[in-house]
């Protein structure tokens, strides 16, 4: 290639740089390895580090997970066919859960695309349910321009996943026109001032307001709002699994606890109770409105940038549309001073007992065996506000959900929309990398992690400073304690056991065990002091309790 001479697949990684992406997680092929060329033998400082995963699935997580913790699109890229359809649980997973991610896929010449071929499949049919934006590019100087288009889609609006395909001829063009330069995102202003108003009436009506708060509430910019608002009105607020940490420390006071899986907890208690629901970024996905308002009669109000999705359990009275922070900042001044009624402060202060009552751990009934509350108890102590907490779907994530307490957002990660298995690991391998010089701590279930288990070598290879704990049951358990309560007993959730010391050993990382329930701050402490890679803790879990994760609603009398 002369200095003049420009390739489809330049012109990619121009748009990319372009758009000041960091990372690239990815796999290579024959159909894309010009990009991959390009990728690993960089000639300009803002091209993206190559990141090399070991499945497609687990690349889309890494970049699901960089996009969720800053808000701007990951960057995945494989090559076709398996290559394109491994990233599909990745990519369902980004959209449902409002992660924004780019991934781009190989695919054959385009003479090819018809034909029975090696690898030939119509990759952007395959994405578009399970997207926000799916194209292929068919002539190479519009390549630039559908990434850019791609990028817009997967950060706008509820953030998601886009997906572009290009084929191996477009990529091997020459092309001359140039990248598209990052366009500065519209800026919204606040909801309509007379909506702003009325909403501060209803609260200032109400007995019991409660703030509602989803993950689009947990930006930076909104998480600050909040936060302002809460010091100028003394308002109960209840976060969904994914609005985790937008409460500060200071603010304990107006927490009342998390909600996002079975209807008993205080936060649904209080729900259920308010007489008035100002959901702030809440979407549905995160926890469905029939759970915490079965009856379909809460009076409930919307602060969001998009309309919300109507159903006979989510019937807004008033839809406050608009840049979220800036709403949440106009109210401020309005509801200065404001105090839950007098009738109300008994109801609350019950709730906040039980809230902290029950992060106390048992008596352990087992002595080989550590109870769930005792490892979240350990873990709270060993975690700071700065580290990022990954937590993969099992028993344990409704455990760590309901009372691991965090206080910074997008720092307590979990996958609440899709509640896809194997997400944890990538995810902290992600944030190691955008929160450099920050330990993060993934947690799953000795099922899950296998799932993308074999992400430990990337973990290795990048000196990842992280520990993954496994809570060790020998059964795919959050399947297993349903089908209990349901038939009475359980079906085809065995699986055999692994060492997983051992199998960290193999890889290169460090692996630990806990031998019995008095050695769990020993080796946690240990694993935390452990800053030259990857630590892998086993512990083995008691959730002789976990059928208490479903029980009833609890006791909701005022």
């Amino acid at each position: 290639m002369t200095e003049e001479t420009k390739h489809g697949a330049d012109l990619i990684i121009d748009s990319l740089e372009n758009h000041d992406v960091p990372y690239v997680f990815a796999i290579p092929g024959a159909k894309i390895d010009r990009v991959f060329e390009r990728l690993a033998h960089p000639t300009n400082a803002k091209t993206p580090r190559l990141v090399v995963a070991r499945h497609e699935q687990n690349a889309a997580f890494m970049a699901a997970g960089v996009g969720r913790i800053t808000g701007k699109p990951g960057v995945v890229i494989t090559t076709s066919g398996p290559g394109a359809s491994n990233l599909a649980t990745g990519m369902v997973t980004a959209q449902a859960e409002g992660d924004p991610i780019l991934a781009i896929s190989g695919q054959v010449q385009r003479k090819d695309l018809l034909r029975q071929t090696h690898q030939s499949m119509r990759n952007a049919e395959l994405f578009a349910p399970i997207t926000k934006y799916s194209a292929e590019v068919q002539d190479p100087d519009n390549i630039s321009e559908i990434i850019a288009n791609a990028y817009q889609a997967a950060e706008s609006g509820k953030q998601g996943a886009a997906f572009v395909s290009v084929p191996q001829d477009v990529t091997d063009s020459v092309v001359t026109s140039s990248a598209i330069k990052r366009l500065k995102a519209p800026k919204l202003g606040p909801a309509a001032h007379e909506d702003v108003e009325a909403l501060a009436d209803a609260i200032k009506n109400a007995t019991l307001p409660v703030l509602l708060l989803g993950m689009r509430a947990s930006s930076p910019e909104v998480t600050a709002a909040i936060r302002s608002l809460l010091k100028a009105a003394d308002l109960p607020v209840v976060e969904t699994f994914q609005g985790a940490g937008i409460i500060s420390h200071e603010q304990v006071g107006n927490f009342f606890g998390r909600v996002g899986l079975f209807h008993n907890q205080p936060g649904d208690v209080l729900l259920k109770q308010s007489d008035l629901v100002v959901a702030i970024g809440y979407d549905p996905i995160e926890y469905e409105p029939r759970n915490w308002n079965e009856a379909g009669d809460a009076n409930i109000i919307v602060i969001d940038s998009e309309p919300a999705q109507i159903d006979h359990n989510f019937q807004p009275e008033t839809e406050l549309i608009g840049d979220i922070a800036k709403t949440v900042s106009a109210l401020e001044p309005e509801v200065e001073g404001y105090k839950v009624a007098d009738g109300a402060i008994g109801f609350l202060e019950h709730l906040q007992n039980e809230l902290t009552s029950r992060d106390v751990p048992p008596v352990a009934k087992n002595p080989d065996l550590v109870h769930p509350l005792a490892i979240i108890q350990e873990l709270q102590e060993q975690v700071d506000d700065d580290m990022t907490v990954a937590v993969d779907v099992g028993s344990f994530y409704i455990w760590m959900a309901r009372h691991f307490r965090s206080y910074q957002p997008r720092h307590l990660l979990f996958s609440n929309g899709m509640q896809t298995l194997g997400v944890a690991l990538p995810w902290a391998i992600a944030a190691t990398l955008v929160r450099p010089g920050q330990k993060a701590v993934s947690v799953s279930g000795d099922g899950g992690f296998m799932f993308s288990s074999q992400e430990l070598e990337t973990a290795v290879r990048l000196k990842s400073n992280l520990v993954h704990i496994i809570w060790n049951d020998g059964h795919y358990d959050m399947v297993k304690f349903q089908q209990e309560k349901k038939y009475g007993r359980a079906s085809a959730v065995d699986f055999g056991s692994i060492d997983f010391v051992k199998y960290a050993e193999s890889f290169g990382a460090k692996g630990l065990r806990v031998e019995k329930p008095s050695d769990l701050h020993k080796v946690l402490s240990e694993a935390f002091s452990y800053n030259d890679g990857p630590v892998i803790v086993d512990i083995p879990v008691d959730y002789s309790d976990n059928l208490k994760l479903a029980s009833d609603l609890l006791d909701d009398q005022m």
